[in-house]
């Protein structure tokens, strides 16, 4: 925490909590540019492997933050790159899946960016991992139900 401004100060943990959460947004940011990728397709790329190599396009919209426009444009450039198609689930849902070009390139990309992930993770202490994702568990599950009171 020492490079941190917020290290041993008085501010709230809401500004905290914005602060690191805008740090690490902006680092993955830095990571999809050092790859070669836009943000919104390694968002797109990053939800997929999540779900192996498709996802609904639902899910994507979902778990991904960005709005539908971001995501159909930033799609359609993948998919004239050969990296990802649409497949049809039923009527009207659709799956996002990878091309052979598309696993290579998560192959070099979004693994890469898992394997640092995990490898951090992996690091910590067992007791501090679970007690930090039943931290993020509770406040997912907790503002979920505030936003309901919107």
């Amino acid at each position: 925490m020492e490079n941190h401004i917020f290290s041993n100060s008085n501010f709230d943990p809401l500004r905290r909590y914005n602060y690191l959460f805008d740090e690490i947004s902006y680092l993955y940011h830095e990571a999809a540019v050092k790859m070669g990728l836009s943000e919104s397709e390694m968002n797109i790329l990053y939800t997929i492997c999540n779900f192996g190599e498709s996802c609904p396009l639902n899910k994507i919209c979902k778990l991904s933050g960005m709005n539908k426009q971001t995501i159909n444009s930033a799609i359609r450039k993948m998919e004239q790159a050969d990296i990802v198609y649409l497949e049809a689930i039923d009527g009207k849902s659709k799956k996002v899946c990878l091309t052979e070009v598309g696993k290579e390139l998560v192959s070099k990309t979004v693994l890469r960016l898992m394997k640092i992930e995990n490898d951090i993770y992996a690091s910590w202490p067992e007791e501090d991992l679970e007690t930090y994702l039943k931290l993020m568990e509770r406040f997912s599950d907790s503002f979920k139900e505030k936003i309901k009171e919107l």
